[in-house]
């Protein structure tokens, strides 16, 4: 079959709008018609450089759709299911899987960073040439081919643009406060940086009754923001007193929780000074690979714990559906989220806006 897609073809150059081929299904393959797909910044660092993949790709792995068609050994999902896209789909048996770790399951990690799926195959090509998937999910475009693993049925009451959202950002942000750290109720919570990720976690520590909810971030606006998230507090990242003001709140100790969803040198180092003794640190922010990051030793002492952890301890066929329906009741804010929806003909201008750090998410819509 045949589709459009925004396929990178060169690194810091705009993506292209080409019609690719879609090969047949494998046995556990499905086949999803993509109606929404959100725009974050992993896929950025790709389109920028600093995240190899292999190219041509098509990006995107915040997508929502209807199951088109199934492979012959599918049975967990069925034509005309409204299904979310997770990227870290797995295989379920092999060393990682068996450990109840899929974040590292080893043909996800095998073969995704070379832009193929659990198999090791493309299913798309241009012409005669090779067209790279991005995470198992590759959700820029209006047809996409994911692992039985990765297709998640969601209620048919969900919109697709909220529901694309839940696959990465909302899921990374909540994750990681309920299920990765396990906040506990009327503990103290600090989260350095406000974006999509960190908006989340603050809705994740307000839906376990955090006590006192510390957003970090630059200017009146963001923290505006975070307020409207579940902050019950707020510092601005400019102060020369951010780390006096975080013990000021939290009985001079120190946060029970901390959570880096910036993303920078700085906000890494904070993170551990911020959290208490014997607390918790997480970290969900990024910078380039080969980056080195320095703390004071001091610091890391007082039996701190800390993780880095990339999908919120994701177990998707359980926590999307959990999620769909907190928002549904109204226990979760989504469309709050969305700042912008565009066409699939305006992603580059979607992409440059994400690049000025303008908004939340930015979505693409197929219909």
């Amino acid at each position: 079959m045949k589709f459009r897609a925004a396929v990178l073809n060169k690194i810091n150059e705009p993506m292209t709008l080409d019609t690719l081929d879609m090969a047949p299904l494998a046995p556990t393959d499905v086949l999803v018609k993509i109606k929404a797909s959100g725009l974050c910044h992993t896929d950025l660092e790709v389109i920028q450089g600093s995240l190899a993949y292999p190219l041509p790709i098509v990006l995107g792995h915040e997508g929502a759709g209807v199951v088109e068609a199934v492979g012959a050994d599918v049975t967990q999902v069925k034509p005309g299911d409204h299904v979310i896209c997770s990227w870290n789909p797995h295989c379920g048996h092999c060393f990682y899987c068996e450990r109840d770790l899929p974040i590292l399951c080893e043909p996800f990690a095998r073969h995704q960073p070379k832009g193929f799926l659990l198999d090791g195959r493309s299913r798309m090509k241009r012409g005669g040439e090779q067209v790279h998937h991005y995470s198992v999910t590759s959700t820029h475009a209006e047809y996409t081919i994911v692992p039985e693993s990765g297709a998640i049925v969601v209620p048919e009451e969900l919109p697709f643009d909220r529901a694309c959202i839940i696959g990465c950002g909302v899921m990374t942000g909540v994750g990681a406060a309920v299920r990765k750290a396990k906040v506990a109720a009327g503990s103290s919570v600090v989260v350095i940086g406000c974006g999509a990720v960190g908006l989340n976690v603050l809705q994740g520590a307000k839906l376990v009754d955090a006590g006192k909810i510390i957003a970090v971030d630059v200017g009146k606006a963001k923290l505006d923001r975070a307020v409207q998230f579940g902050a019950t507090h707020s510092i601005d990242a400019a102060s020369k007193d951010v780390l006096d003001q975080i013990k000021a709140l939290t009985g001079g100790r120190g946060a029970d929780y901390v959570f880096e969803s910036a993303g920078s040198k700085n906000t890494f180092r904070l993170s551990v000074e911020a959290v208490r003794p014997g607390g918790q640190v997480v970290w969900l922010g990024k910078i380039n690979v080969n980056e080195d990051v320095s703390f004071r030793w001091g610091s890391l002492m007082g039996e701190k714990r800390i993780v880095r952890s990339s999908y919120g301890d994701a177990r998707p066929r359980r926590d999307f559906p959990w999620l769909a329906e907190e928002y549904l009741k109204g226990s979760l804010k989504l469309d709050e989220l969305i700042t912008n929806r565009i066409t699939l003909e305006q992603i580059n201008e979607g992409f440059a806006s994400l690049a000025r750090g303008e908004g939340i998410r930015t979505v693409v819509m197929f219909d």
